[in-house]
């Protein structure tokens, strides 16, 4: 059975069950400050779950793209040493809240694998949660296994522990237990040796799980107990991949339609064969105590293959694309912090795989793209569409990160012409590769080839450290919520006022490292715009009865309930407060933000329809607009945006609003939905002239309300895409007061010249023929001291050598050295100097010289280096080292001295 009609009978088995069948939502996540990646099929269901929203239709199913890579759910450790655990997988799910419950979920669980995709029943285990002796003291799940025992026999159903089958969302939220299917498809011989019971949960890579059937009858507090859901919920999630290798009657996930078209490519691309030689017991690494760190290196080891090697090399690549694909096609570019950090550590783990280990030294892994989008872009459009976008950015990460390998391998030889030892410090690896991003398995296999020893240990140690550190400065504390008053729907009415009668409902305390004790407010209704669709949040504050005031220092938005972030909790909480946003700030923003819309139509008007938002950041102070583009926009082009969208401010166009309108109406109507961006069943269009766009944030009445637009910067983020940077309104005059002010200042050092362009050229064309005169001069100084310091060249050991300090620049000291250099064939010359406040120590080395006497002029420059508090390098017979403490200079010359000796 193809992987599509794989996907499509389990849609199809529930929309017959009266499911409403949902596309996949956004892997990235943008609402919710607990996680970076939707990582199980329930996180887009949370507000659901939590009761802060109800769903249209209280059954739902779907297949939703995960990525688990880091937090509770990491798995990136374990790709490509196993066949069953992925970055990126699909979970096909259905759900339903407050509806049907075990009964039903365990009944269609079964009617599907055995009746529909004809699982043979002889090969399926369930388990049941056992209970537990714990604080929570929970009973055995009696009901899940009354009802398993209709369709398997008891000695088939097995009991589970917590770890296993008790399912939790995280610290704090609705869980419950749970009943896992496993499947056996070991051969006959291999099942007649070891009974499939005894392997079930122990990593084996046959006998896998393949459906979790999560029933949510509970809610975990901040103080650890359970209290039971008045609402009890059903969240299943089966592993997409592994079930279409039982389907397709493979031994692993790579070996299904879903991976071996991107492996054949990989075996094109890099001439080397995946033979699945690793998919037994003794090549599997699942050891989930070992780092990441852990597993890199261990595929160093002596002990495994140069093929086996090679297939993990190929699994993880052919894994780690469909991860990066997906990412960026929802918006998340690599970058170097936050949700982007994953996204560039999974590629770059990807390429330095397929550097190592494939042999490849230029950039591939963006044309596997190619393959991907025809594989899954029916089912995911988004692959398609962005096709191009994900090629261009993992194209230029590899570009970068082949650059950095290249410098890392440099850095790495100095390491090991300075090492005395055998073995290489765990904390000099780890500077490579927390400094210059160097992989620490490369490092361990070209110390190995160099006949060195890693110290793996002092590595390890160093990288606790830094998790430590960082654990640390993120750690927070959230205290269950205080429930006031039972509001289950919260209004916004922003859009129409800034000022309230409001009633605070819940509240909770948070205690962070980065803001200390601060109180989380929630009210029955609120004129606070929660940051979201790039927009910051609103600022205010809260006055009651008596003029006391609590200051909101910030409004988010938490699985669909809005919530304002105050120092200080209210004294009075049970009364009536005025909550009042801060005007001035959100009409900045405001202006801000209708301008990023008039930007954005700018930007497709006069570079195109291929143009589309690919991010956002609208603040009071600012805006920055991140968009798809293959180039750099020139001067006319950016005088042309510019001119566009202050024409439409100068036309003063109204706003027209439309609110919970169709989604398909606004976008027959012609409004622009975002890549990326989840959206309900109605919507909110903003339309300013012939702009019109989905968006859920606050605008500007009128468009001359805004006053002027400016752009002060256009840059790259990433390959094709380029982002602006512009202020408007306040901003713009503060800004064309400084700039009239730096212009009067220039005039006035120009003496007033009544055409002060003029002056400046002429300025600059008398500063050029200085230039070249000082040039020039330098020369003949160079050419007048070389007749002198051939006289003091001094002979020993059949080497002519000389240490001295110079009154010249770097050029001009190297243009003696070469000169000198080219009239004996055993010189030696280290020369000093002191420009700027700077040192600067230069060594030249005869080619005869360096390979008759083993001197290297790299090392030498990089030993005398410490006296001028500096470092440098270059080649055997030249090599130069700056450093900041010039009064070093001439004991570092008396200490060259020793190198001839």
């Amino acid at each position: 059975m193809k992987s599509q009609e794989v996907r499509s009978k389990f849609l199809s088995f529930f929309k017959e069950k009266k499911h409403s069948i949902v596309p996949s939502a956004p892997m990235v996540l943008k609402d919710d400050p607990t996680l970076m990646f939707v990582n199980s099929g329930m996180a887009p269901f949370k507000e659901y779950f939590l009761g802060n929203a109800k769903p249209k239709n209280n059954r739902i199913a779907d297949t939703q793209k995960c990525l688990r890579v880091s937090g509770k759910h990491n798995d990136l450790e374990e790709v490509g040493y196993d066949t069953y655990h992925h970055t990126l997988f699909e979970m096909l799910g259905n759900w339903s809240f407050g509806d049907y419950f075990k009964k039903e979920a365990i009944a269609w669980a079964w009617e599907l694998l055995t009746e529909v995709y004809k699982i043979d029943k002889d090969i399926l285990y369930v388990t049941v949660f056992e209970g537990s002796n714990d604080s929570d003291n929970l009973s055995m799940d009696q009901e899940a296994f009354d009802l398993w025992k209709q369709f398997v026999t008891e000695d088939r159903i097995l009991m589970g522990n917590k770890k296993d089958n008790f399912w939790e969302m995280g610290d704090q939220g609705p869980c419950g237990p749970c009943s896992e299917i496993h499947v056996d498809i070991r051969s006959t011989e291999e099942k007649a040796k070891v009974d499939g019971k005894t392997l079930i949960n122990k990593d084996h890579p046959q006998v896998v799980e393949i459906w979790n059937l999560v029933f949510m009858q509970y809610n975990r507090k901040a103080n650890g107990s359970l209290e039971v859901l008045p609402n009890k919920h059903i969240d299943t999630g089966m592993g997409f991949e592994r079930l279409c290798m039982v389907l397709q009657g493979v031994q692993s996930n790579y070996d299904t339609d879903v991976f071996t078209p991107i492996i054949r490519e990989i075996e094109t691309i890099s001439n080397k064969q995946y033979l699945p030689v690793g998919t037994s017991r003794d090549l599997s690494v699942t050891n989930n105590n070992l780092s990441v760190t852990n597993k890199d290196l261990s595929v160093t080891n002596k002990d495994l293959s140069e093929q086996e090697k090679i297939n993990i090399a190929i699994r993880v690549i052919s894994d780690h694309v469909r991860a990066v694909a997906f990412s960026i096609a929802d918006g998340q570019l690599p970058s170097n912090t936050g949700a982007g950090y994953v996204i560039r550590r999974i590629l770059r783990r990807a390429i330095r795989y397929s550097f190592t280990f494939l042999e490849q030294k230029e950039p591939f892994i963006y044309r596997l793209v190619e393959v991907l989008s025809q594989k899954m872009g029916e089912a995911f459009p988004e692959l398609k569409a962005q096709k191009q976008l994900i090629e261009n950015v993992i194209r230029e990460e590899e570009q970068s990160f082949l650059r950095t390998l290249d410098q890392g391998l440099v850095l790495l030889n100095r390491i090991v012409e300075d090492e005395t030892l055998d073995v290489v410090s765990g904390e000099k690896a780890f500077e490579l590769y927390d400094t210059f991003g160097f992989p620490i398995d490369l490092t361990a296999l070209i110390l190995r080839e160099k006949g060195l020893k890693l110290d793996e240990a002092g590595f390890h140690a160093e990288m606790k450290k830094q998790k430590d550190r960082s654990r640390a400065a993120s750690e927070m504390s959230t205290e269950d919520w205080t429930i006031l008053k039972e509001d289950a729907v919260q209004e916004f009415v922003g859009y129409d006022m800034l000022e309230t009668k409001v009633k605070i409902t819940r509240y909770r305390k948070v205690i962070s490292k980065k803001d200390g004790a601060m109180y989380q407010l929630v009210f029955n209704l609120t004129p606070f715009y929660p940051e979201g669709g790039g927009q910051v949040g609103d600022k205010g504050y809260l006055e009651d009865a008596h003029g006391d005031i609590v200051y909101i220092l910030d409004t988010k938005k938490e699985n669909n309930v809005i919530i304002h972030f105050a120092k200080n909790l209210p004294k009075h909480l049970d009364e009536t407060f005025t909550a009042t946003v801060d005007a001035k700030q959100r009409y900045r923003t405001e202006c801000n933000h209708t301008a990023t819309h008039l930007l954005h139509q700018a930007l497709r008007e006069i570079l195109g329809d291929h143009v589309e938002q690919k991010g956002s950041a609208v603040h009071s102070k600012y805006l920055r607009f991140d968009f798809s583009h293959f180039s750099k926009l020139t001067s006319e082009e950016l005088r042309d945006v510019e001119s566009f969208v202050n024409a439409r401010i100068a036309g003063k166009l109204p706003l027209h609003e439309k609110r919970n309108i169709p989604m398909e109406q606004a976008l027959e109507e012609g409004a622009i939905a975002l890549f990326g961006e989840k959206y309900g069943d109605t919507v909110r269009t903003i339309r300013f002239g012939q702009s019109m766009e989905l968006c859920g944030g606050t605008h500007v009445k009128n468009t001359g309300d805004i006053w002027y637009f400016k752009i002060v910067s256009e840059g790259a983020v990433a390959a094709g895409i380029r982002r602006i940077e512009a202020i408007t309104n306040d901003a713009v005059k503060d800004y064309f007061e400084d700039a009239n002010k730096a212009f009067t200042d220039i005039k006035s050092l120009l003496n007033n010249p009544k055409e002060p362009i003029k002056a400046l050229e002429s300025l600059q064309a008398e500063n050029a023929d200085l230039k070249k005169q000082i040039e020039s001069l330098l020369k003949d100084k160079a050419k007048n001291i070389k007749s002198d310091l051939k006289a003091e060249l001094t002979e020993k050991n059949g080497i002519l050598f000389l240490a001295k300090k110079l009154d010249l620049d770097a050029a001009g000291i190297k243009d003696v050295c070469f000169e000198m250099g080219s009239q004996y064939s055993n010189l030696f010359l280290i020369f000093g100097a002191e420009n700027d406040g700077k040192a600067l120590l230069s060594c030249y080395i005869s080619k005869e010289l360096v390979s008759e006497k083993g001197l290297n002029a790299g090392q030498i420059v990089r030993e005398l280096g410490k006296y001028i508090q500096g470092g440098g390098g270059g080649q055997p017979f030249f090599a130069t080292a700056g450093g900041k403490h010039p009064e070093g200079i001439d004991e570092a010359l008396k200490a060259s001295e020793n190198y001839i000796k």
